[in-house]
């Protein structure tokens, strides 16, 4: 790590999940991965329902965790699309960790209806479904591609955080709590450019590929991901979007890191990639508080009021305050990102 650049684990003040059931759409992906691991090490839940559409996934994910026959664990195949269905997988479940989405760029473009059926009107079944079951906490995972969005992935990400956040005013007094956590690109996960780096450098290429020299991204491991989110969990009151501290690192620098002998060839910005990413815009600054390792940005309709609201644990950010990648305090260099991919995290 840099000297101004601490390993947050965001490990601190996590909830009690014991006897708890947590149900996580998208759950064989590498969040779902992840979060399996660290619910099923270190809590005894009543149940962990994994739930998603891909019965193949669901199988090597059993496979690979080697926990196929855990108690608590389920295996639910369905559809955020579907509705019916995820009322179902709801029934008596207390905590949904909202992971499912379509998240490739690209894939976004060529096919805007699926990613709107999926990324929004999925966020709407997943509310209407938790209001009609017994869910007391969600937490949707967002995007820094949904704050000032330029592609549609984003713009659908910054739809599905409108949704959750405004499903608090249909929840009641005392019914499920809806919060967001935004966060940037998790190191080594699928889809991600570490891996593709690897998979060159594996299969002989004298040289990496750099969309641009100048571009920079929020980076968090897979480790810090599943913590911040289980300690937002811990966090929220509804209504809040969370976005952690975290470094940034440019492309250069990552591909020097996986392969420190090869030179770069610059291949140009793909169609909806920005130059840098942008976690907390200047016009969301205004309802955005300092929570030490974390932000928060408020919601604009206040769902509760008195001592018990999250900012009170905070102080406002400066005013035009914006948290960008290109403008960050905290940044990693090639040996620290080494260090991090090399040192085993549970």
């Amino acid at each position: 790590m840099t000297a101004n650049t601490p390993y947050r684990t965001f490990d601190e003040n996590l909830p009690d999940l014991d006897g708890k059931s947590i149900l996580i759409t998208g759950g064989t992906g590498s969040f779902g991965r992840g979060f399996l691991r660290k619910i099923l090490d270190n809590y005894k839940p009543s149940r962990l329902i994994i739930f998603s559409r891909d019965e193949l996934k669901q199988s090597d994910m059993a496979e690979e965790t080697k926990v196929a026959d855990h108690p608590s664990l389920r295996y639910f195949i369905g559809d955020v699309r579907d509705r019916s269905r995820l009322e179902m997988a709801m029934h008596d479940v207390n905590i949904v960790i909202h992971a499912a989405a379509l998240k490739q760029v690209p894939a976004a473009e060529y096919n805007p209806m699926e990613c709107i059926h999926t990324n929004v009107l999925g966020a709407e079944n997943i509310v209407q479904a938790a209001l009609r079951t017994d869910v007391t906490q969600v937490i949707a995972l967002s995007t820094d591609k949904a704050a000032n969005p330029i592609n549609l992935y984003g713009a659908s990400k910054l739809a599905s955080d409108k949704i959750f956040i405004a499903a608090n005013n249909l929840s009641g007094a005392s019914g499920a709590r809806f919060s967001v956590v935004r966060y940037g690109n998790v190191i080594g996960s699928r889809g991600s450019v570490v891996p593709l780096f690897q998979k060159l450098v594996a299969a002989g290429a004298d040289s990496l590929p750099i969309t641009d020299p100048r571009m920079s991204r929020f980076w968090i491991t897979l480790e810090q991901g599943v913590n911040f989110v289980l300690s937002c969990l811990e966090l929220m009151k509804g209504g809040e979007l969370f976005v952690p501290k975290i470094p940034s690192m440019t492309v250069t620098d990552m591909a020097t890191a996986v392969a420190p002998e090869l030179p770069h060839h610059t291949i140009g910005i793909r169609p909806g990639e920005k130059l840098h990413e942008v976690m907390i815009s200047e016009d969301d600054s205004r309802t955005t508080f300092d929570l030490g390792d974390r932000y928060v940005i408020m919601p604009a309709y206040k769902f509760w009021s008195g001592e018990e609201d999250t900012q009170a644990q905070g102080d406002p950010v400066a005013d035009g305050f914006s948290y960008t990648s290109d403008g960050n305090d905290e940044w990693l260099g090639p040996e620290a990102l080494r260090e991090l991919m090399s040192t085993p995290h549970p």
